[in-house]
Protein backbone atom coordinates (compact mmCIF):
# COMPACT_ATOMS: atom_id res chain seq x y z
CA UNK A 1 0.00 0.00 0.00
CA UNK A 2 1.56 3.24 -1.03
CA UNK A 3 1.85 6.24 1.45
CA UNK A 4 -0.51 9.28 1.47
CA UNK A 5 1.70 11.44 -0.40
CA UNK A 6 0.01 14.85 1.53
CA UNK A 7 0.46 12.86 4.38
CA UNK A 8 4.01 11.88 3.32
CA UNK A 9 5.03 15.65 2.42
CA UNK A 10 3.46 17.09 6.31
CA UNK A 11 5.63 14.46 7.88
CA UNK A 12 8.86 15.01 6.20
CA UNK A 13 8.29 19.22 6.46
CA UNK A 14 7.91 18.25 10.45
CA UNK A 15 10.93 16.01 10.58
CA UNK A 16 12.82 18.95 8.96
CA UNK A 17 11.73 21.46 11.03
CA UNK A 18 11.92 19.18 14.36
CA UNK A 19 15.72 18.67 13.28
CA UNK A 20 15.67 22.48 12.10
CA UNK A 21 14.98 23.57 15.75
CA UNK A 22 17.12 21.29 17.13
CA UNK A 23 20.25 22.21 15.59
CA UNK A 24 19.32 25.76 16.47
CA UNK A 25 19.05 25.12 19.88
CA UNK A 26 22.72 23.26 20.15
CA UNK A 27 24.13 26.06 18.27
CA UNK A 28 23.33 28.56 20.48
CA UNK A 29 23.59 25.76 23.87
CA UNK A 30 26.53 27.14 26.56
CA UNK A 31 28.03 23.93 26.38
CA UNK A 32 28.34 23.58 22.50
CA UNK A 33 29.74 27.28 22.26
CA UNK A 34 32.54 26.91 24.71
CA UNK A 35 34.79 24.65 22.87
CA UNK A 36 37.30 25.51 26.05
CA UNK A 37 37.28 26.51 29.84
CA UNK A 38 39.38 28.43 32.32
CA UNK A 39 38.30 28.96 35.94
CA UNK A 40 38.43 32.48 36.95
CA UNK A 41 37.32 34.22 39.89
CA UNK A 42 34.95 37.27 40.11
CA UNK A 43 34.52 40.25 42.12
CA UNK A 44 32.41 38.56 44.66
CA UNK A 45 34.57 36.13 45.12
CA UNK A 46 33.15 33.01 43.04
CA UNK A 47 34.91 30.38 41.21
CA UNK A 48 33.57 29.60 38.46
CA UNK A 49 34.72 27.99 34.60
CA UNK A 50 34.12 30.45 31.56
CA UNK A 51 35.13 30.27 28.02
CA UNK A 52 38.35 31.37 27.41
CA UNK A 53 36.79 33.15 24.07
CA UNK A 54 33.10 33.81 25.25
CA UNK A 55 31.82 34.83 21.65
CA UNK A 56 27.50 35.27 22.68
CA UNK A 57 28.22 37.91 25.93
CA UNK A 58 25.55 39.17 27.38
CA UNK A 59 25.88 42.29 29.68
CA UNK A 60 23.35 43.19 32.11
CA UNK A 61 24.21 46.71 33.10
CA UNK A 62 24.48 49.98 30.79
CA UNK A 63 28.09 50.46 32.49
CA UNK A 64 29.18 46.91 31.96
CA UNK A 65 28.18 47.64 28.49
CA UNK A 66 30.23 50.59 28.35
CA UNK A 67 33.25 49.06 29.65
CA UNK A 68 32.65 45.93 26.57
CA UNK A 69 33.03 48.61 24.05
CA UNK A 70 35.72 50.82 25.68
CA UNK A 71 37.73 47.75 25.33
CA UNK A 72 37.10 47.39 21.75
CA UNK A 73 35.20 43.97 22.48
CA UNK A 74 31.46 44.99 21.26
CA UNK A 75 31.37 42.41 18.68
CA UNK A 76 31.09 39.75 21.40
CA UNK A 77 27.80 41.23 22.30
CA UNK A 78 24.81 39.29 22.04
CA UNK A 79 22.47 41.61 23.51
CA UNK A 80 22.58 44.16 26.99
CA UNK A 81 20.45 46.15 29.45
CA UNK A 82 18.28 48.75 28.70
CA UNK A 83 19.49 51.95 28.72
CA UNK A 84 22.64 51.13 27.72
CA UNK A 85 22.58 54.02 25.23
CA UNK A 86 27.06 54.55 25.03
CA UNK A 87 28.49 54.74 22.92
CA UNK A 88 25.70 55.00 19.63
CA UNK A 89 26.08 51.85 19.22
CA UNK A 90 24.71 50.32 21.90
CA UNK A 91 21.47 51.21 21.33
CA UNK A 92 21.25 49.45 18.44
CA UNK A 93 21.67 45.68 20.37
CA UNK A 94 18.86 43.36 21.43
CA UNK A 95 17.74 44.87 25.29
CA UNK A 96 17.19 42.08 27.84
CA UNK A 97 15.10 44.62 30.38
CA UNK A 98 17.18 47.23 32.68
CA UNK A 99 19.25 45.80 34.66
CA UNK A 100 16.89 45.67 38.04
CA UNK A 101 14.30 43.98 36.29
CA UNK A 102 15.38 41.54 33.92
CA UNK A 103 14.22 39.45 31.37
CA UNK A 104 14.89 36.05 31.67
CA UNK A 105 13.26 34.54 28.62
CA UNK A 106 15.33 37.33 26.87
CA UNK A 107 18.53 36.52 27.50
CA UNK A 108 18.57 33.24 27.51
CA UNK A 109 16.70 33.68 23.78
CA UNK A 110 20.10 34.89 23.26
CA UNK A 111 22.05 31.79 23.60
CA UNK A 112 24.99 34.13 25.79
CA UNK A 113 28.18 31.56 26.59
CA UNK A 114 28.84 34.19 29.15
CA UNK A 115 26.52 37.15 31.12
CA UNK A 116 28.79 39.78 32.74
CA UNK A 117 26.86 41.10 35.74
CA UNK A 118 26.77 43.65 38.21
CA UNK A 119 25.90 43.29 42.25
CA UNK A 120 24.65 46.50 42.63
CA UNK A 121 21.04 46.31 41.33
CA UNK A 122 20.98 42.73 39.27
CA UNK A 123 18.23 40.02 41.09
CA UNK A 124 20.20 37.76 42.43
CA UNK A 125 16.90 35.39 41.68
CA UNK A 126 17.66 36.07 38.26
CA UNK A 127 21.25 35.31 38.02
CA UNK A 128 20.52 32.12 40.34
CA UNK A 129 18.34 30.80 37.37
CA UNK A 130 20.97 31.42 35.04
CA UNK A 131 23.88 29.92 36.64
CA UNK A 132 21.47 26.84 37.31
CA UNK A 133 20.87 26.48 33.44
CA UNK A 134 24.80 26.43 32.89
CA UNK A 135 25.25 29.67 32.01
CA UNK A 136 27.89 31.13 33.74
CA UNK A 137 27.88 34.65 35.16
CA UNK A 138 30.68 36.73 36.08
CA UNK A 139 29.94 39.62 38.24
CA UNK A 140 32.09 42.43 39.21
CA UNK A 141 31.46 45.41 42.15
CA UNK A 142 33.57 48.55 41.10
CA UNK A 143 32.40 51.14 44.04
CA UNK A 144 35.28 53.56 43.33
CA UNK A 145 37.43 54.98 40.83
CA UNK A 146 40.13 52.55 41.96
CA UNK A 147 38.00 49.51 41.71
CA UNK A 148 36.80 50.86 38.23
CA UNK A 149 40.29 50.43 36.96
CA UNK A 150 40.72 46.87 38.15
CA UNK A 151 37.10 46.02 36.89
CA UNK A 152 38.74 47.11 33.01
CA UNK A 153 41.41 44.74 33.94
CA UNK A 154 39.09 41.86 35.15
CA UNK A 155 36.45 42.58 32.24
CA UNK A 156 39.33 42.36 29.61
CA UNK A 157 40.82 39.31 30.84
CA UNK A 158 37.78 37.53 30.49
CA UNK A 159 36.83 38.46 27.21
CA UNK A 160 40.29 37.87 26.22
CA UNK A 161 41.44 41.36 25.21
CA UNK A 162 44.04 41.88 28.57
CA UNK A 163 46.68 43.67 26.36
CA UNK A 164 43.87 46.05 25.22
CA UNK A 165 42.48 46.76 28.67
CA UNK A 166 46.24 47.14 30.48
CA UNK A 167 46.81 49.55 27.73
CA UNK A 168 42.91 51.43 28.88
CA UNK A 169 43.98 51.78 32.65
CA UNK A 170 47.50 52.95 31.77
CA UNK A 171 46.14 55.97 29.64
CA UNK A 172 43.64 56.78 32.63
CA UNK A 173 45.70 56.60 35.24
CA UNK A 174 47.87 58.67 33.58
CA UNK A 175 44.93 61.18 33.31
CA UNK A 176 44.18 60.67 37.12
CA UNK A 177 47.94 61.25 37.92
CA UNK A 178 47.82 64.53 36.14
CA UNK A 179 44.62 66.14 38.42
CA UNK A 180 46.22 64.83 41.42
CA UNK A 181 49.25 66.88 40.31
CA UNK A 182 47.11 69.83 39.45
CA UNK A 183 44.67 70.07 42.17
CA UNK A 184 47.92 69.42 44.42
CA UNK A 185 48.46 72.94 43.84
CA UNK A 186 44.98 74.50 45.03
CA UNK A 187 45.24 76.78 48.78
CA UNK A 188 41.56 75.90 49.41
CA UNK A 189 38.81 73.44 48.92
CA UNK A 190 35.60 75.28 47.43
CA UNK A 191 32.42 74.20 48.72
CA UNK A 192 30.49 71.99 45.83
CA UNK A 193 26.77 71.04 45.83
CA UNK A 194 26.13 68.22 43.57
CA UNK A 195 22.36 68.02 42.54
CA UNK A 196 21.10 65.23 41.42
CA UNK A 197 17.03 65.19 41.87
CA UNK A 198 15.00 68.17 41.30
CA UNK A 199 11.85 67.38 43.70
CA UNK A 200 12.84 66.53 46.20
CA UNK A 201 16.29 68.10 46.12
CA UNK A 202 19.05 64.93 46.16
CA UNK A 203 22.75 64.96 46.58
CA UNK A 204 25.43 62.56 47.07
CA UNK A 205 26.56 61.37 50.85
CA UNK A 206 30.19 60.48 51.35
CA UNK A 207 29.85 56.54 50.31
CA UNK A 208 28.90 58.01 46.86
CA UNK A 209 31.26 57.90 43.61
CA UNK A 210 30.37 61.87 43.69
CA UNK A 211 31.67 62.54 46.67
CA UNK A 212 34.75 60.58 45.82
CA UNK A 213 35.29 62.36 42.54
CA UNK A 214 34.43 66.09 44.13
CA UNK A 215 37.61 65.11 46.92
CA UNK A 216 39.82 64.33 44.41
CA UNK A 217 38.82 67.22 42.32
CA UNK A 218 39.92 69.50 45.27
CA UNK A 219 36.79 70.14 46.58
CA UNK A 220 34.54 69.95 49.62
CA UNK A 221 31.71 67.85 49.28
CA UNK A 222 28.64 70.25 51.02
CA UNK A 223 26.95 66.83 51.50
CA UNK A 224 29.61 65.43 52.75
CA UNK A 225 28.06 65.23 56.19
CA UNK A 226 25.61 62.42 55.41
CA UNK A 227 26.02 58.96 53.58
CA UNK A 228 23.80 57.87 50.64
CA UNK A 229 21.65 60.17 48.79
CA UNK A 230 20.19 62.77 51.69
CA UNK A 231 17.28 65.05 50.42
CA UNK A 232 17.34 68.70 51.25
CA UNK A 233 15.18 71.39 51.08
CA UNK A 234 16.08 74.61 49.36
CA UNK A 235 16.73 76.45 52.31
CA UNK A 236 19.33 73.80 53.88
CA UNK A 237 21.44 74.22 50.58
CA UNK A 238 21.27 77.83 51.57
CA UNK A 239 22.30 77.24 54.73
CA UNK A 240 25.17 75.24 53.59
CA UNK A 241 26.50 78.31 51.34
CA UNK A 242 28.03 76.24 48.32
CA UNK A 243 30.55 78.21 46.08
CA UNK A 244 30.18 75.70 42.88
CA UNK A 245 26.63 74.03 42.18
CA UNK A 246 26.53 71.67 39.86
CA UNK A 247 22.84 70.41 38.80
CA UNK A 248 23.08 67.17 36.47
CA UNK A 249 21.21 65.78 33.96
CA UNK A 250 19.87 63.11 31.46
CA UNK A 251 18.73 64.59 28.10
CA UNK A 252 15.76 66.69 29.99
CA UNK A 253 17.56 70.02 29.14
CA UNK A 254 14.74 72.35 29.46
CA UNK A 255 13.53 71.03 33.46
CA UNK A 256 16.96 71.47 33.87
CA UNK A 257 17.67 75.10 32.95
CA UNK A 258 14.67 75.92 34.85
CA UNK A 259 16.11 74.27 37.83
CA UNK A 260 19.41 76.12 37.28
CA UNK A 261 17.07 79.61 37.01
CA UNK A 262 15.84 79.22 40.11
CA UNK A 263 19.16 79.01 41.90
CA UNK A 264 19.98 81.95 39.91
CA UNK A 265 17.66 84.20 41.76
CA UNK A 266 19.41 83.40 45.19
CA UNK A 267 22.06 86.24 45.11
CA UNK A 268 23.30 85.49 48.78
CA UNK A 269 24.48 81.98 47.43
CA UNK A 270 28.40 81.89 46.83
CA UNK A 271 27.72 79.83 43.97
CA UNK A 272 25.35 82.15 42.35
CA UNK A 273 27.71 85.70 43.09
CA UNK A 274 30.42 83.40 41.16
CA UNK A 275 28.30 82.82 38.64
CA UNK A 276 29.22 78.62 38.96
CA UNK A 277 26.06 77.17 38.62
CA UNK A 278 26.43 74.38 36.03
CA UNK A 279 24.55 71.87 34.06
CA UNK A 280 26.31 68.50 33.44
CA UNK A 281 25.68 65.07 32.24
CA UNK A 282 24.50 62.85 35.18
CA UNK A 283 26.04 59.89 33.20
CA UNK A 284 29.74 61.43 33.66
CA UNK A 285 29.83 60.93 37.38
CA UNK A 286 27.07 57.59 38.60
CA UNK A 287 28.07 55.09 35.88
CA UNK A 288 31.56 53.03 36.88
CA UNK A 289 32.53 53.26 33.97
CA UNK A 290 36.06 54.63 32.48
CA UNK A 291 33.97 57.81 31.68
CA UNK A 292 34.50 58.52 35.56
CA UNK A 293 37.76 59.71 34.60
CA UNK A 294 36.34 62.32 32.03
CA UNK A 295 33.67 63.59 34.87
CA UNK A 296 36.95 63.86 37.44
CA UNK A 297 38.51 66.08 34.54
CA UNK A 298 35.40 67.96 34.38
CA UNK A 299 35.07 68.54 37.63
CA UNK A 300 38.71 69.79 38.22
CA UNK A 301 37.94 72.77 36.16
CA UNK A 302 34.80 73.66 37.66
CA UNK A 303 36.28 73.98 40.70
CA UNK A 304 39.60 75.21 40.20
CA UNK A 305 39.05 76.86 36.60
CA UNK A 306 42.44 78.88 37.98
CA UNK A 307 44.63 76.23 37.55
CA UNK A 308 43.81 75.30 34.16
CA UNK A 309 44.85 76.79 30.67
CA UNK A 310 41.42 76.23 28.91
CA UNK A 311 37.94 77.30 30.48
CA UNK A 312 35.34 74.13 31.53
Amino acid sequence: MRPNSSMHRKTTRGLMAALLFVGTAAAFSPAVCRAADHVVTDQLGRTMRVPTDPRRVVSLAPSITEIVFALGQQERLAGVSRFSDYPEAARRLPKVGSYVHLDLERIVGLGPDLCLAIKDGNPIGVIERLEAMKIPVYAVHPDGLDTVLATVLEVGRVLNAAERAHELVSGLEQRIARIDRTVGGATARPRVFFQIGVAPIVSAGADTFIHALIERAGGFNAAGASRGYPRFSREQVLVLAPEVMIITSMARGALFEEVRAEWMQWESMPAVQGGRVYIQDSNLFDRPTPRLVDGLELLARLIHPELFEEAP
